[in-house]
């Protein structure tokens, strides 16, 4: 299990949503979240403009915590922690 008092910690597992478009980033996220314990991170990787408050509002609905949004060449990355 991740060390929750780790602001930053390292992804139990990473999904590239590169080149996919509004909703189907979040589709994947919803999908692939399950496939990681409650308590570890999935790191998203996705460049639609519209990801960054597609996975925030996503995320806070769903009851999972997101880390941090950081913009990189080419898109965004994402850190979720998986709470439920």
């Amino acid at each position: 299990m991740v060390d929750s008092g780790d602001p930053f910690p390292q992804p139990a597992k990473t999904i590239d949503c590169i080149g996919l478009y509004c909703p189907e980033p979040v589709f994947r996220t919803r999908e692939e979240i399950s496939s990681v314990s409650i308590g570890q991170v999935l790191e998203v990787l996705a460049d639609d403009p519209a990801s960054e408050s597609d996975i925030r509002s996503w995320a806070k609905h769903a009851g999972h915590e997101l880390l941090s949004i950081e913009r990189v060449i080419g898109g965004f990355r994402f850190l979720i922690r998986r709470k439920v």
